[in-house]
């Protein structure tokens, strides 16, 4: 089992090439096709607004802008992966999140960047990576800033029993079976123990090397105490189900998914 495609979308800021780079590695890794895909409306609302009055002039400079930045977005991508064999671009004047949804189709993993109050550069930074992964129906590898390169030799498996922390593992199998060591770890309930242990054994089954480790909760919460055993294991890579939940709920009572999203200095593989 591997990735067969990988997916990542671009634009002219600053993270993008960061997230390209990575992209490439792995593509390299697997043996992926790589598809990067940019997008970005003429006249984004959250610029101009809704019904807001712009003349013919705007909307003529917008467009040339438009047309100028994708095709420099584009030559970057095509630079990069000129010795990848398999590289394919896909771009339209669309919402950045609604293009990237529907081409995701053809993607076994999507790349994107964790939120990082992108300019309006960073026409990527209108995809919301929560919402993504809650739509999706794959695997995100989300990247925090400045990460151009991701080895997962160790990684952190959160186990909950949910549906989403099975996807998670299940979806996250090419890195758990490439990794020099793996640590599924519960945080929570004693009687979480004995699932942890389980999870262990069944990952065994396909050749993962793992062990299992438990923490009590701490008054420093579930996300916390993930990050400090990923701290103490040296692990590069967190592999978690996201949003066990309605997005409602874990808005209103905090979330260990959207704590992970917003603070993590490593990659995350999450599914829902």
């Amino acid at each position: 089992m591997a990735f067969a495609s990988v997916m990542v979308p671009l634009d002219p800021g600053p993270c993008s090439a960061d997230r390209l780079q990575a992209t490439i590695h792995l593509a390299a890794q697997f043996g992926s096709r790589l598809i990067g895909v940019a997008a970005r409306e003429t006249l984004p609302t959250r610029l101009y607004g809704k019904g807001a009055y712009i003349n013919p002039q705007i909307v003529d400079l917008a467009y040339a802008c438009t047309a100028e930045e994708m095709a420099s977005v584009e030559e970057t991508f095509h630079r990069a992966t000129a010795e990848i064999g398999q590289a394919e671009w896909r771009s339209a004047r669309k919402d950045p999140m609604a293009f990237l949804m529907k081409q995701s189709r053809s993607a076994d993993l999507v790349v994107v960047s964790r939120d990082h109050g992108g300019g309006v550069e960073d026409w990527c930074s209108s995809i919301d990576p929560g919402e993504l992964i809650l739509n999706v129906g794959r695997p995100v590898l989300v990247v925090p800033p400045t990460i151009n390169h991701l080895s997962a030799r160790r990684i952190i498996v959160a186990w909950k029993d949910t549906r989403e922390a099975r996807r998670a593992i299940s979806d996250g199998l090419p890195f758990l079976k490439a990794a020099d060591e793996v640590f599924v770890v519960s945080v929570g309930e004693a009687a979480a123990g004995e699932e942890t242990r389980e999870i262990a054994e069944h990952l065994k089954l396909h050749g993962v090397t793992c062990g299992p480790l438990f923490r009590q909760t701490s008054s420093a919460g579930v996300a916390a105490e993930i990050l400090t055993l990923a701290d103490e294991k040296r692990a590069d890579l967190i592999v978690a189900g996201a949003y066990g939940h309605s997005r409602m709920r874990e808005m209103i009572f905090g979330s260990v998914t959207q704590q992970l999203l917003e603070s993590t200095p490593l990659c995350c593989l999450m599914s829902h």
